[in-house]
């Protein structure tokens, strides 16, 4: 009965930690493969057909009227299907008489077009195009066809985004604004959650449910009356609105209500007696807090570290409000959103641009991952 009933919980874990594995894992692949595909496979495909050959349509045309021979009372054009580059079309699958339909017939039998003409396209890219009259024009006439081709990776979509992209400022300029929106949020939270758990002072209580009810203002609605909080002190000292320390404070703003409530919760289940000894043998509230507590809650920082990294890293939103867009400001995420273009057509460059912007967060992630779970679940459970 024991084995049966332990064995259940380890099932369960087991289950939801691999449908967690997936959850992650797939989108990161689709991701990775999507970024060394071509641009045409990505638009017409998804990318679980990436190693799957494709169906793609087009036309070509023929060799000149001026080329046809007559035989047996028929006047003929033959050759072989190519593209305006010369590249010779193979793995013909089906073709057709106009572009509505370019799979009409299945590539080997034979159509018969508007004008009376014949045509014939066989899998290899050979095609016959015969007519009982002269054929007349000064250009080829057009084929409309389908082709298989195999899967095709390229590292072009890298290439365009590190050589074309001006990336490589755009990720300086991020690490300028993410290191310090990290380190200051951080650094406020552990001396606040540190106040809010050991000492002793009025309105303790009600200052740290102001805080908590500020995990639920919505961002959005703080963004423009900060913008001109900054604008007016701007004026005031003489120094521009827009610029680092703004989006610094912001998202120093923004950040602290979760990394208070995270530190404190973490604090707060931390041994009374070990705090207590500490402050009978005169250590100071600092030294406590320097000596005794920091090290301990090294999980606590860790956890709100990377929810802080990833959030100021993957920001789009505050950037744009106090930042300028020029070339020495603009963040790695506003940079992408360039790169697709006014109407989005060259979104090929987004998924190679995404996979580059989120090496460096995986990196943070997987460095302090083994304090992440410790410090998220801090003070959940007592005993």
């Amino acid at each position: 009965m024991s084995t049966k009933t332990s064995f259940l919980p380890r099932f369960f874990n087991g289950t939801a930690l691999t449908a967690l594995v997936i959850l992650w894992l797939v989108p990161t692949l689709g991701l990775f493969v999507s970024s060394i595909r071509d641009k045409d496979a990505l638009a017409s495909s998804g990318w679980w057909t990436a190693f799957n050959a494709s169906t793609q349509t087009t036309f070509a045309r023929t060799q000149l009227p001026s080329t046809q021979q007559l035989i047996d009372g028929q006047y003929i054009l033959s050759g072989q299907l190519t593209a305006e580059d010369g590249t010779e079309y193979t793995n013909i699958l089906a073709f057709g008489a106009s572009s509505r339909d370019p799979q009409e017939v299945k590539a080997g039998d034979s159509v018969t077009l508007k004008n009376g003409a014949t045509l014939t396209v066989n899998t290899d890219g050979s095609y016959v195009y015969s007519d009982d009259s002269e054929i007349k024009g000064s250009r080829g006439k057009r084929i409309f066809f389908a082709y298989g081709q195999p899967p095709r990776f390229t590292l072009e979509n890298y290439e365009n985004v590190l050589t074309k992209g001006k990336i490589g400022q755009a990720f300086l300029n991020t690490m300028a604004v993410t290191i310090p929106a990290t380190v200051i949020p951080v650094l406020i939270a552990a001396f606040a959650a540190y106040a809010f758990s050991w000492m002793q002072f009025a309105g303790r209580e009600w200052l740290f449910a102001v805080v908590i009810g500020l995990l639920v203002v919505p961002l959005q609605t703080s963004l423009v009356p900060l913008l001109r909080l900054y604008a007016d002190i701007g004026q005031m000292f003489g120094f521009e609105a827009k610029g680092y320390p703004g989006v610094w404070m912001a998202h120093t703003g923004f950040g602290l209500p979760l990394a208070i409530y995270l530190m404190r919760n973490y604090m707060k289940s931390l041994p009374a007696d070990l705090i207590e000894s500490a402050r009978v043998d005169g250590a100071s509230h600092f030294q406590v807090f320097t000596r005794i507590i920091l090290p301990l809650s090294l999980p606590a920082l860790a956890s709100f570290t990377i929810f802080q990294f990833l959030w100021v890293w993957n920001d789009l939103l505050v950037a744009l409000v106090f930042l300028g867009q020029g070339e020495d400001q603009i963040v790695l995420t506003a940079q992408l959103r360039a790169l697709l273009g006014t109407r989005g057509s060259n979104w090929e460059v987004l998924t190679s641009g995404a996979f580059i912007s989120i090496i460096l967060p995986l990196i943070v992630f997987f460095a302090l991952q083994r304090y992440f779970v410790r410090g998220l679940v801090a003070g959940s459970v007592k005993g």
